[in-house]
């Protein structure tokens, strides 16, 4: 196969017009035929572009609503046939099909349709079938043909076709040939994940796409290749805000924003102030308050250690005299739904910091999928939306937890479900006062996170730890009552845990005795 092949003739029929008409102009400019279909063919001639029909090529009208227009011998031979085979040159001649060297396809808007809450008909009917049918035969065929699925690759068509005469390399036709596979994989791959919603029951197959966002510098470690691709939804979060400053993400950073992010989204912003500090994927810090300044200070008071070098998410708008307080300590990334014109001023005088703003939290409940993959294949689940309510409690103890305790057990459960298991959590009025993440052994956890109140009392000349008087949650049962002793010795006096032990009534007598009280929920939120 040659490495320059001719652009002599050209078929385009696109839902996006972006770019369409300064490529249609481009095409012309080197004698391209321009074949076309329905509105591309419009936009096309009221821009003063001869154009065919398809219909006139095929000897075939559109039909059935547009349904049936470009599946036909006549496209498909044009597409399919090798330009260097006797036989297949033959055929074209017999049967007067014409060669098509440039296929511009980009797909019925599926993905924006099922985004907006179309009805199940209307979404039906904006699966394409001819574009991805097109798409394929000149990919498969891309030794002679160039296809073209994303209007960011019009640019590279045109100049390769300034610089050779009217034709195009190899290269750029393979290239192009793996995005638009890439590309049709996607969209069945959107049509198969939201058909999979309709029916009920696990689907025996499945499959995964996304769009390339940014090529990373690298990925967990220097020496790993990484790069960031988004799956078309507008799900508020790091893979949609809007970076206004600060060098590029990294990997980890990206992972990072993500679960602050996701955190700081359990907090209603219309229930005051939260604020989230993320190390290394794992809540070092999170508290509300009545100002959003004094949600991070109490934030940062946990463990500011380790908020060094954190990531920092907030429920509502960043200020000014919050961005001041954040800005005294080295912070890689703050995110937010939105920032002041004192906040960005702020910020504008710390050139390594990024801040990214969302325009509004990600729903809490809304049902999503989670993908993990491991050797040889992939674990999907349902994203963990769980969450109780005080009337789903049960009261195991003699002693009944108080109003303030029965507050911050709930502060506490929320969040539990962001911390690596085994995950222990110490919390005090709003705020955590000690978090003990991904240990062995949950005793460890308990033991670790009050060991980091005893640094912080130490370190904010306090007379005792934050977590004399605080109440400690627990993302799975207590399987012995040694941790539950530990969190007593450090001063708890309330817990919540799932339950579910089959020593639960050894850890119900240990709490009596310490006059402790303890809630079961009867939910886990396992994080691995």
């Amino acid at each position: 196969m040659p490495d320059l092949s001719p652009v002599k003739r050209a078929l385009l029929s696109v839902s996006d017009k972006t770019g369409l008409v300064e490529l249609g102009q481009a095409l012309a400019g080197h004698g391209v035929e321009l074949l076309s279909t329905g509105g591309t063919a419009r936009a096309l001639r009221d821009a003063g572009l001869d154009v065919k029909d398809v219909s006139e090529v095929t000897g075939f009208p559109e039909m059935m609503d547009g349904r049936v227009k470009t599946l036909h011998p006549v496209v498909h031979g044009g597409l399919l046939a090798l330009r260097d085979n006797d036989d297949h040159v033959a055929a074209m001649n017999e049967h007067d099909i014409g060669g098509i060297d440039l296929v511009v396809v980009n797909l019925y808007p599926f993905e924006a349709t099922v985004a907006k809450g179309a009805e199940y008909a209307e979404v039906i009917e904006n699966i394409d079938i001819g574009g991805p049918a097109m798409i394929r035969s000149a990919a498969k065929n891309h030794g002679f043909v160039n296809v073209v699925v994303d209007t960011e690759d019009y640019a590279a068509v045109i100049e390769e076709l300034d610089a050779n005469g009217g034709q195009t390399s190899y290269a750029l036709r393979q290239r192009l040939a793996q995005t638009a596979y890439a590309r049709t994989a996607a969209y069945d791959t959107a049509v198969s994940t939201w058909m999979a919603a309709q029916v009920p029951g696990t689907p025996r197959r499945r499959t995964f796409g996304g769009t390339l966002a940014q090529p990373l510098r690298y990925g967990e470690n220097p020496h790993q290749s990484a790069a960031f691709y988004t799956d078309g939804s507008d799900r508020p979060g790091v893979a949609t805000a809007q970076q206004h400053q600060g060098k590029e993400l990294s990997y980890n950073n990206i992972n990072d924003t993500d679960a602050a992010f996701e955190l700081v989204s359990e907090f209603a912003p219309e229930n005051g102030p939260a604020c989230a500090i993320i190390k290394h994927a794992n809540p070092c810090g999170v508290a509300t308050g009545k100002t959003m300044v004094e949600a991070y200070t109490r934030a940062f008071d946990c463990d500011r250690t380790s908020a060094f070098g954190g990531i920092i998410a907030l429920n509502q708008v960043l200020d000014g005299e919050t961005a001041e307080a954040i800005s005294r300590i080295f912070t890689e990334v703050v995110i937010a739904p939105g920032a002041d014109e004192d906040a960005m001023s702020i910020f504008g005088k710390k050139k390594n910091l990024r801040l990214l703003t969302t325009g509004g939290l990600a729903p809490r409940d809304a049902a999503a999928l989670a993908v993990r993959q491991v050797s040889g294949g992939w674990l999907v689940q349902d994203k963990d939306i769980g969450r109780i309510t005080r009337d789903d409690l049960k009261v195991v103890t003699k002693r009944q937890p108080s109003a303030q305790e029965m507050a911050d057990l709930l502060f506490a459960w929320t969040v539990a479900k962001h911390v690596k298991s085994n995950a222990i959590i110490y919390v005090k009025d709003g705020a955590t006062v000690g978090v003990g993440a991904g240990q062995m052994s949950r005793v460890d956890s308990t033991r670790i996170a009050a060991r980091k109140a005893q640094d912080m009392a130490e370190a904010m000349d306090l007379p005792a730890p934050l977590t004399q008087g605080s109440v400690v949650a627990s993302d799975a049962f207590f399987p012995f009552a040694d941790g539950l002793v530990t969190a007593a010795e450090a001063g708890a006096t309330a817990l919540i845990q799932p339950g579910g032990s089959m020593r639960d009534d050894e850890v119900i007598a240990a709490a009596d005795d310490a006059g402790l009280a303890m809630v079961f929920t009867g939910m886990r939120h396992f994080r691995h």
